[in-house]
């Protein structure tokens, strides 16, 4: 038997689309289609047929899932993490005695699997099987002191190496010249592996960013920061299918299977390629973007709460793009199947984000002498813009002492195409912070979209451009991302730059950019030597909608003379994205600045002025030009950029909740403007409360009326899981709130 144990025996091949591939019995253990299988009460499957000396083989799915922290996706169905080890047991007809009579095992992944690719490992009891010289990926087996080898009981201990590449593998055993599949397991990334290239020593953030299943994307703007509870979901029903088919249908292994699949030991290869399935745009991918007022045939991007609901649609419906997402629906997707393959990560927010496409660090913005963008321009400066960290090594970048290892910034929102594919990363933070532009993957992109400077122009009724204001601090502010452990903002803009304005900031612009930009001082030496206009918004109250939007622009100079101004207040309705949707009002004024005192404008936005076309936008733009009469060259620009703060709702439930059995809760509204609500209806979602998303059609709401829901729910899963409720009408768009439900044994 010796001989036989290196060379490859026949085994029965199986898919990676599905974890019941395999024609044989529906449970968490696989055979050959030979073999005849008998199931005991115990959860053991017989491997006995005629002549076979296997009797019975058992995985021990939940307690081997347990310790690779899987057994939340699944105690049925062995998944593990590579580099760690795992037991079965095998039993045979006969006494073992490895000396005379060896012990084979072949794990396999893939189409074609082999040994010099690492998807083909072949090793055994003793330990005799010699792989060939450019194996890579060799598992390996020992026998456990718990073993019987006179009665034929083996505990073997297998341990898949910690460059394996993730998927599903089947294994198979070969004894005195008997052969058959033991069954078919998942093989993760491991961050509690220090071998793995996404190891993370920290074990609170590896509960974090691997294991939390609920979490908080930021929203708004620089100086009116929201939240979205968003519900990641990574261990529901059926996420290992899900997450392995999207893998399957990536262009790359379309094109070369057993190359992909190869691949697939490396997080930075694998995090690159769901990137790319995120989105659509060059494949199967999961989600459809759209920028635009209708939504028309699918969902519109605010009304998602979580992560869950879209793949499974995707699955479900044949693998075609669920409609429709927008930048942290992109992100949220991503998240929950890094998370399920085991690659750390967390879900990352860039307020007042540049969108520099022609990649001079450069962005222009352009405004009418009434004060409304006038001239279209590619680049563009979002309210905020979300993307993921991916935690891994990057000895691809052959980066002396892991310089470039730890958070890499991957983002599935299709802007621009990265080696002809709409991807975007890893990018190495730490070479963002750097200003180190030269290294893959598109580091100019990500530095610009923190980093890029900002020139406003100001278009005269003549067609002529003039440089009113440059900015270098407007890029890049409140870098945020969800604390670990707590429901708190954590601020990591520090990660990605140095302190605005500091020589460190600076020198990295300098080193990311190829050739120095314009001084900034050329701008104010084009003015005549007068004291500058300094101006600012003041809110006379908290911005809520359905509330009249009430504020005033401040004005004040040095000069010892009065000034007349002519001022053009001009407000929009503004996408996140930077765009302009709707101009709501606009006005121009003359007033005098007297010299050593502050001139105060009152700027009032009524609800019923803004309402309808706020509807689907997410921020307010007020913008104020001004103009010294006198001297017409001396112009004067100030933005604010308004988010709405929505009316409350209010979701609660008892404080004993207990898994398997029914709970209610409450949900409740009040109509805070004077008039009708129509169209009213509630969304309920929660991974490990509700199987899926539960909606309520509510009956109209009068002005100053309250609507109370109440629901039922079994949780399925134990420990603290969020819920969360998702209020529309057709005054107001996605109302959300949430609450944290302990479920106890």
């Amino acid at each position: 038997m010796g001989a036989g144990l290196a060379k490859c025996f026949k085994i029965h091949q199986v898919s990676h689309l599905s974890l019941c591939c395999l024609p044989v019995c529906q449970s968490a253990f696989y055979c050959a289609p030979s073999c005849c299988c008998k199931r005991s009460s115990s959860g053991k499957m017989g491997l006995e047929s005629q002549d076979s000396i296997f009797k019975e083989v058992d995985l021990q799915s939940k307690t081997n899932n347990t310790e690779h922290h899987t057994s939340e996706i699944s105690v049925d169905e062995l998944i593990v993490r590579r580099g760690q080890p795992f037991t079965l047991t095998l039993k045979l007809t006969q006494p073992f005695n490895p000396d005379l009579y060896p012990l084979a095992l072949i794990a396999v992944t893939g189409q074609s699997p082999s040994e010099d690719r690492g998807t083909k490992s072949c090793f055994g009891i003793p330990d005799i099987v010699k792989s060939s010289p450019p194996a890579k990926a060799a598992w390996n087996v020992a026998l456990h002191k718990s073993s019987i080898p006179q009665m034929g009981i083996l505990s073997l201990t297998v341990t898949p190496p910690a460059n394996t590449p993730i998927g599903q593998h089947t294994l198979s055993v070969s004894h005195r010249d008997n052969e058959a599949v033991l069954g078919t397991l998942v093989v993760l990334f491991n961050p509690w592996c220090p071998d793995d290239w996404v190891f993370l020593s920290d074990e609170s953030e590896r509960q974090e960013y691997v294991i939390n299943e609920q979490g908080i994307i930021y929203t708004g703007n620089g100086n009116y920061i929201s939240s979205i509870i968003w519900d990641f979901g990574q261990f529901e029903n059926n996420m290992v299918n899900i997450c392995l088919k999207i893998l399957d249908l990536n262009p790359k292994y379309i094109k070369d299977p057993a190359k992909d699949v190869s691949a697939r030991c490396n997080p930075v290869y694998v995090s690159r390629v769901v990137t790319a399935m995120i989105n659509c745009l060059d494949d199967h991918g999961v989600l459809e973007g759209n920028w635009g007022n209708s939504f028309r045939g699918g969902v519109p991007p605010s009304q998602w709460n979580g992560s869950y609901p879209i793949l499974k649609q995707w699955f479900n419906i044949g693998c075609h793009p669920v409609k429709y997402g927008q930048c942290w629906v992109f992100a949220g997707v991503m998240c929950s199947v890094m998370r399920l393959l085991g690659i750390p990560c967390r879900v990352v927010t860039n307020f007042q984000s540049a969108h520099d496409t022609n990649k001079n660090l450069i962005v222009d913005e352009y405004h009418a002498d009434y004060g409304v963008r006038e001239k279209e321009t590619k680049d563009s400066v979002w309210n905020y813009h979300v993307w993921v960290e991916g935690w891994m090594k990057r000895p691809d970048l052959g980066n002396q002492y892991g310089k470039y290892d730890g958070w890499q910034v991957l983002d599935p929102t299709p802007q621009e195409k990265s080696e002809g594919v709409y991807c975007c990363g890893p990018a190495p933070v730490k070479a963002i912070l750097c200003g180190d532009t030269n290294l893959k993957y598109d580091v100019p992109f990500v530095f610009a979209e923190v980093n890029a400077d900002c020139i406003d122009w100001l278009v005269k009724a003549d067609g002529s451009e003039v440089k009113i204001f440059c900015d270098s601090h407007r890029v890049g502010q409140n870098i945020s991302t969800k604390y670990v452990g707590a429901n708190k903002r954590m601020d990591i803009t520090h990660t990605y730059k140095y302190r605005e304005g500091s020589e460190e900031e600076r020198a990295a612009f300098k080193h990311g950019v190829s050739s120095n930009i314009e001084d900034e001082e050329e701008t104010e030496s084009k003015k005549d030597e007068v004291s500058p206009v300094l101006m600012r918004f003041e809110e006379v109250s908290k911005p809520r909608n359905g509330k009249d939007v009430s504020l005033k622009l401040v004005l004040q100079s040095e000069s010892t003379a009065a000034r007349l101004l002519s001022i053009n207040i001009s407000i929009q309705a503004m996408r996140y994205n930077g765009s302009p949707a709707a101009n709501i009002s606009s006005e121009v004024k003359d007033e005098t600045l007297q010299p050593g005192k502050a001139l105060s404008i009152p700027i009032l936005v009524p609800f019923s002025t803004y309402k309808t076309h706020m509807l689907e936008c997410d921020s307010m733009k007020i913008s104020a030009i001004v103009t010294d009469k006198r001297r017409p060259d001396n112009t004067y620009l100030a933005v604010n950029d308004i988010v709405l703060e929505n009316p409350p709702l209010s979701i609660t439930v008892p404080s004993l909740i207990k898994v398997n059995r029914e709970a209610s809760g409450e949900v409740l509204f009040m109509n805070p403007v004077n008039e009708l609500l129509k169209d009213c209806s509630l969304i309920l979602s929660g991974s490990g409360l509700l199987d899926e998303e539960v909606k309520h059609n509510l009956p109209d709401l009068r002005p100053s009326s309250r609507v109370r829901i109440k629901f039922f729910f079994v949780p399925q899963k134990i420990g603290d899981k969020t819920l969360i409720a998702n209020f529309t009408c057709s005054t107001f768009r996605n109302i959300k709130s949430s609450c944290t439900v302990n479920v106890k044994p």
